[in-house]
C-alpha cells in the first residue's frame, strides 16, 4: 500500500488529536495530560506491535534503540510544549504553529540525511511558514 493513505489518516487523526487534547487540558495542569495522553498510547501502540511483530526486541540493533529513544525524548518534549501552547492558547492557532515541525523536518532531512531538496520544498515550505503566520495572526 502506498504511504500517501497512510499520511492522510495521520493528518485527519492529528487534527483531531488537537481538538481532543485542547478540550483535556482545560482542567488539568499539561504535563499531566501529556502523561495520560502518553500513558494511553503505550497501552495502544504495544498491543499493535505485539500482534503485527516480524522480529523481536533482540533483533533491534544498539544504533537503532539510540535513534528510537531519542526520537521518543523528542516527542515527549514536543507534546509537553504542545500541551502547554494548547492549554494556554486557541487550538486553531496552536496547531498551524505546531505544523511548522513540517518545514522543519524538511530542512534536518537535506542537513543531515542529504535529501535533495526540490523548488517543490521551497516553496510548499515557504507556503506553510506564511500559512502559519497568517493563521496564528492576532
Amino acid at each position: 500500500m502506498s504511504w500517501l493513505p497512510w499520511a492522510l489518516l495521520s493528518a485527519l487523526f492529528a487534527g483531531l488529536t488537537a481538538i481532543l487534547a485542547k478540550v483535556g487540558v482545560r482542567d488539568v495542569d499539561s504535563n499531566l495530560a501529556t502523561a495520560i495522553r502518553t500513558v494511553v498510547i503505550l497501552l495502544f501502540a504495544w498491543p499493535i506491535a505485539w500482534a503485527t511483530k516480524t522480529q523481536s526486541l533482540a533483533d533491534v540493533s544498539i544504533r537503532t534503540w539510540s535513534f528510537l529513544v531519542l526520537s521518543g525524548l523528542a516527542t515527549g518534549l514536543s507534546w509537553l510544549c504542545y500541551f502547554r501552547a494548547l492549554q494556554l492558547g486557541d487550538a486553531s492557532k496552536v496547531a498551524p504553529i505546531d505544523k511548522l515541525s513540517v518545514v522543519v523536518a524538511i530542512a534536518l532531512a537535506a542537513l543531515f540525511l542529504h535529501e535533495r531538496l526540490t523548488w517543490q520544498h521551497y516553496v510548499g515550505g515557504t507556503l506553510i511558514v506564511s500559512g502559519a503566520i497568517v493563521l496564528a495572526w492576532k
